[in-house]
């Protein structure tokens, strides 16, 4: 299946955008010291593969320019699970691993070469469960926008960044449901286009950026 294809159910247009002056450093590193009372939208997704479920992390970097932005991947086309698809920096843990955190800021650093000391974490978003069995921890940290990245050509095709606001704003939200194999499958999908060029962010990464809307609105 590909997701592109897949029509649009609707925005949610209804719904605030989170305010710009929740979206700066200061305020993003207060609501996580005193986070309110919320719940995640999107916790897990129908299976597809049937075997244990394995630990993983991502990091979900901001960059604290002028205006924030998000930092992704577009993972290269030769990988044998999500190739080419929009992703946040991440993978499975390791044994070496001492807990999530750690496994986001080494797979971060290993696929787009992000130096640990440019990263401050704010904190975690709720495990996400994935269609692909992992459960997997988004650990939100701010980015310094001066670091310098080298990405994993092996794994990363291209980084690119999305403004937060952008992110933030459930106008830009597409939902979409299809019948596989007799399952329903729900998922928003957040097309992003910059200079001719359209990323497609949809799954599981949209499905955590959803999750971190509800946590900044509540």
């Amino acid at each position: 299946m590909d997701a592109r294809h897949v029509p649009s159910q609707g925005r949610d247009h209804h719904l605030p955008a989170v305010a710009p002056a929740a979206l700066i450093p200061s305020a993003l590193r207060q609501r996580f010291l005193t986070p309110p009372v919320w719940s995640p939208e999107v916790r897990k997704e129908p299976p597809y593969l049937k075997r244990p479920m394995a630990l993983a992390s991502v990091l979900v970097p901001i960059l604290t320019r002028s205006e924030p932005t998000v930092l992704l991947t577009e993972r290269t086309a030769h990988l044998s699970t999500h190739s080419g698809q929009v992703a946040f920096p991440g993978g499975r843990q390791d044994e070496q691993d001492t807990d999530a955190v750690a496994a986001a800021l080494r797979e971060a650093q290993e696929e787009v070469g992000l130096e640990p000391a440019a990263v401050q974490v704010l904190g975690q978003l709720p495990i996400y469960q994935t269609g692909s069995a992992y459960q997997v921890t988004p650990v939100v940290a701010l980015v310094d926008p001066m670091a310098t990245l080298r990405p994993n050509p092996h794994e990363v095709a291209r980084v690119f960044e999305v403004p937060l606001a952008f992110l933030m704003n459930p106008a830009n939200h597409h939902r979409h449901q299809v019948l596989s194999d007799g399952v329903q499958r729900d998922w928003f999908s957040m097309p992003y286009e910059n200079e001719g060029q359209e990323f497609f962010i949809w799954g599981a990464t949209a499905g955590m950026l959803r999750n971190l809307y509800r946590f900044l609105i509540a």
